[in-house]
């Protein structure tokens, strides 16, 4: 991992002037990625951020003839230790709430009422994977920990406007489909086999909810990118909101507040569960990096 420390960006960073332009002082280094956190920790102490800037960057790979160390080997291997500042970076990354991210969350939920009404589940899972929401609910996650007051108002404000959004959106689409007498046969019939688990919560999908949470903070921390894909699938929000809005235009108040509940429950569970995993992993890996060694 590389470390550039100075007054300010400078275009290049072999260039001597560019420590000069404009005036200041400028440093680079190499570290490891275990070794990140407690250095970025000290930079920070020294006021280098404030009246400076501290950027990071990856290193994707580094050609050497050393050998790998004997715990770098075998089929368990020891887990690298998160570098926070670059997974709260990623997590601030997902917070920009610009007109994009409402878009996405409407257009995720048409997907997704298109698959429950034609019983598509795999529509279903586009949806999930279209929808931009887990950014949101990670961020408020995120800001319960650090005790930002700023991200929790932020992030739960832009859930409080996108879900609604989104099931205003797929309750016009309901009624369209309605009026128009194309909705099928085995719809209106009440065969609705996937939309059965989302308008039926119970202790399995608190089950799921937690589980999702988990993977999504470990794939966060350790930056594992597939298995994130994997949360977003898992997490039944939009198709939850997508069903509100249609199980409303085809008057089945039941299953809206079935979907009602399933919506708030996913909501607060990830928020809840989040705030933990970041907290608890946080506290586990500061633990583990500050026991002596041998112990």
């Amino acid at each position: 991992m590389r470390l550039f420390v100075g007054d300010d960006w400078a275009e290049d960073r072999h260039d001597v002037e560019g420590a000069r332009r404009p005036d200041g002082d400028a440093a680079q280094f190499d570290v490891r990625e275990e070794a990140a956190d407690p250095v970025l920790g000290a930079l920070r102490d020294l006021g280098l951020d404030r009246s400076g800037v501290i950027c990071v960057k990856r290193v994707d790979a580094a050609l050497t003839g050393q050998p790998p160390v004997a715990a770098d080997r075998g089929a368990l291997r020891r887990e690298t230790a998160p570098v926070w500042e670059m997974v709260e970076a990623i997590i601030r990354g997902g917070q920009a709430y610009a007109p994009s991210f409402y878009v996405l969350l409407a257009v995720a939920g048409l997907i997704g009422a298109v698959g429950l009404i034609t019983n598509s589940q795999v529509l279903i899972v586009a949806a999930m994977v279209v929808g931009p929401e887990y950014n949101a609910i990670i961020a408020v996650a995120l800001g319960i920990s650090h005790r930002d007051r700023g991200a929790v108002r932020d992030g739960l404000l832009a859930l409080l406007w996108g879900f609604p959004a989104a099931i205003a959106v797929t309750l016009l689409f309901g009624l369209a489909v309605r009026g128009s007498g194309k909705a099928p046969a085995p719809f209106l019939a009440g065969l609705r086999p996937a939309a059965d688990f989302i308008n039926t919560p119970d202790v399995y999908s608190l089950v799921v909810a937690v589980l999702a949470d988990i993977a999504g903070v470990v794939s966060l921390t350790q930056a594992r990118a597939n298995a994130l894909i994997g949360v977003f699938i898992s997490v039944t929000t939009i198709p939850a909101a997508a069903s509100i809005g249609v199980s409303v235009a085809f008057s089945s108040w039941g299953e809206a507040r079935g979907s009602a509940l399933q919506l708030l429950l996913n909501v607060v569970v990830l928020i809840v569960a989040g705030a933990g995993g970041l907290t608890a992993q946080r506290r586990i890996w500061h633990w583990h990096t500050s026991r002596p060694p041998g112990l």
